[in-house]
């Protein structure tokens, strides 16, 4: 089946949000998406119960990155009243971000080779404000609080819902599992166990010398059993899509590289959120469909990361191309000119 891939930067419909485009500072990182079809599919039934999704969504063809987050971070976190940077970011070999400056004036980068790693020690309550933040239009004025979850400060204990009509947020269950494992082509096409549409368990890869994954973006490999020797470590999160094929919507590193949050049903709160998918370190069952694990969400390690979902509906700003200046500039452009030029005839009328 053919992949449905967009990129999305945030939701942000009509006039105003081209205003806001030339105003606010550009922190966003695009969102490569592709969309998980076969809408009313059928659950698994090995595991039994899993998989069942009743309408189309996107979601993020791979992990959040250290370059993705520290563009976040460099928005909202100057003062990083939610604690949304880890200090093991930075001391930590396996961490991909460094902080820098005061209080008030955080500054953050990705590290050399890390930048196209993707992000760890990060919490079920960060993922979330990184949904926040991208409901909110993402820039340096958008919320972390309210959007797609009503957190409020919330930054512990019990989860919340996902509220209705948010348009990025952290995946259910079944909506991570079917973009995983689900076969596609038909509403009961069957699942893989392993997301690198196989059965079989797949081979571990092996990185040069800069993190990347040596099986490029085909085949049945994956990154785990410590197998990413570089960085000096026996073990390592490596490159994004690089680490072997995708499963059958277009989805990479769905099983290895990280284990990712999910939000159970969306609907359930409580004081323990899922993960899933396995990561640099585990072994080939922690990959599998058949394996899943239960943390409190505040938990944050080297071995768990995210990705976000999104409605196939919503809405996105088209990308602005940095070398022209692309179609979408050039039409806030002439909106603005008309504008001014109406004022001005307004004034001489005057």
């Amino acid at each position: 089946m053919g992949t449905n891939r967009s990129s999305v930067k945030a939701f942000s419909p009509g006039f105003a949000a081209w205003a806001c485009l030339l105003a606010a500072p550009a922190f966003a990182a695009t969102l490569d998406m592709v969309t998980v079809g076969d809408p009313g599919n059928a659950a698994d039934t090995s595991p039994a119960g899993r998989g069942a999704v009743s309408t189309s969504f996107k979601m993020m063809t791979y992990e959040f990155t250290n370059q993705q987050y520290a563009s976040f971070l460099n928005a909202v976190a100057a003062t990083d009243t939610y604690s949304l940077y880890n200090s093991r970011m930075g001391s930590n070999a396996r961490g991909g971000i460094t902080q820098s400056g005061a209080s008030g004036t955080y500054s953050y980068a990705a590290k050399e080779n890390m930048g196209d790693k993707p992000v760890n020690y990060v919490s079920w309550f960060d993922a979330a404000r990184v949904a926040n933040w991208y409901q909110n239009g993402a820039t340096g004025t958008s919320s972390t609080e309210t959007g797609a979850y009503d957190l409020n400060g919330i930054n512990a204990g019990y989860t919340v819902a996902v509220n209705a009509g948010a348009t990025f947020f952290i995946p259910t269950v079944d909506q991570w599992y079917k973009a995983a494992f689900y076969k596609s082509g038909g509403t009961d096409a069957g699942y893989w166990n392993y997301a690198t549409q196989s059965d079989t368990a797949p081979t571990a890869v092996s990185a040069g010398a800069t993190g990347i994954g040596s099986a490029g973006n085909t085949g049945n490999y994956a990154n785990y059993a410590a197998a990413a020797v570089w960085n000096g470590l026996t073990g390592d999160v490596t490159t994004i899509g690089t680490n072997g094929g995708p499963g059958a919507y277009g989805t990479f590193d769905m099983s290895g590289n990280l284990n990712e949050w999910n939000d159970y049903d969306g609907v359930t709160i409580g004081g323990y959120r899922g993960i899933w998918g396995g990561s640099w370190n585990g072994d080939a069952n922690d990959l599998s469909s058949s394996r899943s694990v239960d943390y409190a969400p505040t938990q944050e390690s080297s071995t768990i990361g995210f990705r976000l979902a999104s409605p196939v509906s919503s809405s996105a700003v088209p990308e602005i191309d940095p070398a022209t200046g692309g179609s979408a500039l050039s039409l806030v452009a002439g909106v603005l000119a008309m504008i001014e030029q109406r004022r001005r005839r307004a004034a001489i009328v005057a």
